[in-house]
């Protein structure tokens, strides 16, 4: 069963930024200040490109964040992230769209990056160039093509979003995998992380990634791998999505109204969780599991 994966890729790539600019940028440590944090401008880049009224155009999960280097002062710079999961004839010319409005209202400097979380060997626009009678603009961007990562590179990393990556890319090859296979591979996975030196609430968040960007044909095997989690990490659940769904339903206003009178006394975020897993597909048992929330609960929203 597919899924919108958009939530996902927007909580993890704010959970794992540091290590999404590590990931990229082996000196990294030496260009960024990361003991300033990050400031994730969404409404402002939303602004930038409103949506126009009745478009139900694919949505494209972006990013704009704010990033202090070391150059001293108050320096800082803006990182655009563009995740794209399908093929887009005029991808790079909207990444191009992206850089000049960013650049107009913000006079900084911009790097950009391209995540390609499509299963389309021969999509990868890596530039957009135009030119007519003598004038001619080219603007070229960082990518990153999933599914074309050397699976040992990924596995012998000990940067959780090069874990992330990872376990997107097993999701990315489920047309040519059994369940059973992809069972097994997401497992290993797991395992392997589990097995690296990095904080606790890291390999928290990338095993919440494998377990919610995986589809598996037979709902039972989700029951199956998330007890297999369950056993490896010595733990019952593996919460932490919930502030994520929640951020998101908000934001999109589906809270509003939505809630009243429907689960009197249940908190609003357990019942953002399962709208959210409901609209993924995600079986009505496992929502219960997870939620704590009964079938019957589940069965209203």
């Amino acid at each position: 069963m597919k899924r919108n994966h958009d939530i996902l890729w927007k909580g993890t790539l704010e959970d794992l930024f540091d290590d999404f600019l590590r990931f990229f940028y082996p000196e990294a440590e030496s260009l960024f200040e990361f003991d300033k944090g990050f400031q994730y401008l969404d409404k402002e880049l939303d602004q930038l490109f409103p949506a126009e009224a009745g478009n139900h155009a694919p949505r494209y999960v972006d990013k704009l964040v704010k990033v202090f280097t070391k150059g001293g002062g108050e320096e800082w710079i803006l990182i655009h992230i563009e995740v794209q999961s399908y093929t887009d004839h005029d991808f790079a010319q909207r990444m191009f769209q992206y850089y000049y409005r960013i650049l107009d209202l913000y006079q900084k400097p911009i790097t950009a990056f391209a995540i390609f979380a499509d299963t389309n060997k021969n999509f990868h626009p890596k530039r957009y160039e135009r030119e007519f009678l003598g004038t001619k603009i080219v603007y070229s961007y960082n990518t990153l093509k999933i599914i074309d990562q050397e699976d040992t590179v990924l596995q012998e990393s000990e940067n959780p979003f090069a874990m992330a990556v990872l376990s997107a890319k097993l999701a990315l090859s489920r047309s040519s995998l059994q369940d059973q296979q992809l069972f097994d591979r997401a497992t290993d996975i797991a395992r392997r992380l589990l097995g690296k030196q990095m904080p606790k609430d890291k390999i928290r968040k990338v095993m919440n990634f494998l377990k919610y960007y995986l589809s598996f044909e037979n709902p039972d095997m989700f029951a199956k791998f998330e007890k297999e989690i369950a056993i490896l990490t010595e733990r019952s659940d593996t919460m932490g999505l919930e502030e994520l769904l929640l951020a998101e339903a908000k934001k999109e206003g589906k809270l509003e109204g939505k809630l009243e009178g429907k689960l009197e006394g249940k908190h609003e975020g357990i019942v953002a969780v399962a709208i959210e897993m409901k609209k993924d597909g995600i079986p009505n048992e496992q929502i219960a599991k997870f939620t704590k929330l009964s079938i019957e609960e589940i069965e209203k929203l």
